[in-house]
């Protein structure tokens, strides 16, 4: 842990405390109209999906540019100049936009329960194979300049023991989160397809491969805000790649309870910290998928008490 304080510590120093009051207080903005006006609500409301993915753009190219501006302005930096830089600044809030608002529903079988728990199953899978040809894509047509390893997919001088102690310090705080309403309401995930009276009929191992599918989506958050925000971006931004990638992290959550929101954003921090100083998205990407299966527990958990 003395290593990623370190990391903290010396991002702190580095840190302009305008940049960083100034974007923490417009996305402040963001979330208070998001959880008072509704902005995900609106967006789910569309019927149309390239409405939908529209409005889903906006609101990510907003979360992600306007950082970027502002951080610019404030400390008279040029990467704004660099059209490489654009062009990918433009491309980013796209390809998550698209994987956000993606909707298929594919007939396998007849049985409507379980018709929709094999396409959920199916669907992070599909979306990470999604994420992973974008961003291939991208690392293969020149806009991205560092190409010795595929956007922190390395396990060299890896330190482990910082990453497991995060999520011990976790364990806690989660432990305290399972038993709060809008928790409850929201964990776990599984709930979504099947309620609360599905869930029971679900055999074990139908569950784990739900988990296991689940899981699978933190890859591709992690490859896309850690990987490719943080790692292609620092080229031309350096650590000011941070905040913006922040920023665009907690918008995702929007349709989370609002304490999960809030705390994605300082959470988006801490592993972008991590992964500009280590250059590696595992680290982070274990303390992401430990963090979600212990609340998954905590879900099941409060499920027993009911």
């Amino acid at each position: 842990m003395k290593q990623i304080f370190g990391y903290i510590g010396q991002y702190a120093r580095s840190l302009h405390i305008a940049s960083f009051i100034t974007c923490t207080v417009l996305l402040g903005i963001a979330v208070f109209l998001n959880y008072h006006a509704g902005i995900d609500r609106f967006i789910a409301r569309q019927s149309s999906v390239i409405t939908a993915f529209f409005y889903r753009y906006i609101l990510s190219l907003a979360a992600f540019a306007l950082p970027y501006l502002i951080i610019a302005l404030w400390q008279k930096q040029s990467f704004l100049r660099k059209p490489k830089f654009l062009v990918l600044l433009f491309i980013a809030p796209a390809i998550f936009a698209f994987k956000m608002e993606w909707v298929t529903f594919t007939h396998i079988t007849d049985n409507l329960f379980y018709n929709r728990y094999w396409n959920q199953v199916l669907y992070w899978p599909v979306l990470l194979l999604f994420i992973i040809a974008c961003l291939f894509i991208v690392w293969k047509s020149g806009l991205v300049r560092d190409t010795q390893n595929f956007y922190g997919i390395k396990t060299r001088e890896m330190n482990w023991k910082p990453y497991i102690l995060m999520l011990l310090i976790m364990l806690p705080l989660i432990t305290w989160a399972s038993f709060q309403p809008d928790f409850l309401h929201t964990y776990p995930k599984i709930k979504m397809i099947a309620g609360i009276e599905g869930v029971a009929q679900l055999s074990w191992w139908q569950k784990l491969l739900f988990e296991l599918s689940y899981g699978s989506d933190f890859i591709s958050i992690e490859l896309f805000f850690r990987g490719f925000l943080i790692l292609a971006f620092m080229k031309w931004a350096g650590p000011n790649a941070i905040i913006p990638m922040a920023c665009f992290y907690c918008t995702i959550h929007f349709g989370k309870p609002m304490a999960e929101c809030i705390s994605s954003y300082f959470g988006g921090l801490l592993l972008g910290i991590i992964v500009f100083n280590t250059r590696s998205v595992l680290g982070g990407l274990l303390v992401h998928v430990g963090i979600a299966w212990l609340m998954e527990l905590g879900g099941y958990w409060g499920l027993m008490r009911m």
